[in-house]
């Protein structure tokens, strides 16, 4: 039986659940041993119990005091951008990889298709935001051919997707993503915009990204960038899609873009629209935001355990 590297969840909601079953299925090289939470009576916590890992509502000093503890080797922190601050110094004075699902971005902005090769000995990682998954990878593909100058991104996600912790963090949201689209994405200048969607039923995730890429730009080459990273995230995130052609809008000197906050820009105006629904492991099909999320962290994770295995082997 191939040997696997224990894992730890902190935050036992919505997200940490639905990442806990994620590993159970799909997980290679991941073996769950424990669920923490803060609270005693969340579904997350009696669900791990009923798995039969180890639990504790104590948050991370709990988790400090189970057996299984000195086994660990990584952590998904799945809490609140506030919180993580603290469970990071804990965690970082044992050594332990930690891959952070809020947005605090304490350590690099990670996008596994993206730049997850250049991180491989961060002690954090940042998963960015459900937004930053889902639109960085094409952000980078049009960056990949031509020169961005400014990149826009808008996540729409439906309310009933939205759980207290992400609620808490809409400004954090917006200025990671922000941030993300250029550090990562390869843009100039970034913006992002979420839309909590109150239709009934549910809508499915739905991210729109503009990019205003230099003056005759390659247009089939970028066609073509962005359907092959649209193929790299459906490997991990089956439910990754495009859901029409890129759109293309040409802008001269005499008729510029008009982008508030950086003013007017020839160029070449690229559209891509995607949808992004989820496995339906533990949350609805619709909540593709959280699906994104736990996706890619479990992807970034499976890379992290893979390399740890090999360095004993040799």
């Amino acid at each position: 039986m191939m040997a696997k590297i224990k894992c730890a969840i902190i935050g036992s909601g919505n997200i940490g659940t639905d990442l806990m079953i994620k590993i159970m299925r799909n997980s290679k090289y991941l073996e769950m041993a424990a669920m923490v939470g803060a609270d005693p009576s969340s579904d997350g916590l009696a669900r791990a119990a009923r798995f039969g890992f180890e639990t504790t509502d104590e948050s991370v000093e709990g988790l400090l005091k189970l057996p299984s503890f000195k086994d660990i080797k990584i952590v998904f922190d799945a809490t609140s951008a506030g919180a993580h601050a603290h469970h990071n110094q804990v965690l970082q004075q044992y050594g332990i990889q930690v891959i952070d699902l809020t947005p605090a971005a304490i350590g690099p902005y990670v996008v596994p298709v993206v730049n997850l090769d250049e991180h491989m000995d961060a002690p954090n990682i940042n998963m960015v935001t459900c937004g930053g998954q889902a639109t960085i990878p094409m952000v980078h593909a049009v960056a990949k051919v031509a020169k961005v100058h400014y990149a826009e991104i808008i996540a729409s996600i439906a309310s009933k997707s939205a759980g207290p912790g992400t609620r808490a963090n809409i400004d954090e949201f917006t200025e990671t993503t922000s941030k993300a689209i250029e550090e990562v994405g390869g843009a100039q200048k970034g913006k992002a915009i979420i839309i909590m969607n109150p239709a009934e039923p549910p809508l499915i995730m739905r991210d729109t990204v503009y990019c205003l890429a230099e003056a005759g730009a390659d247009q089939e080459a970028i066609r073509q960038s962005v359907k092959e990273m649209a193929d790299a995230v459906q490997a991990y995130v089956p439910g990754y899609r495009l859901k029409q052609d890129v759109q293309f809008d040409e802008f001269d000197t005499a008729h510029p873009l008009n982008i508030p906050g950086v003013g007017k820009l020839p160029g070449l105006k690229v559209s891509i629209f995607l949808e992004v629904e989820g496995a339906a492991h533990y949350l609805p099909a619709y909540a593709g935001n959280l699906d994104i999320m736990t996706s890619a962290a479990l992807a970034a994770a499976e890379r992290f355990a893979e390399t740890h295995l090999n360095k004993k082997i040799a």
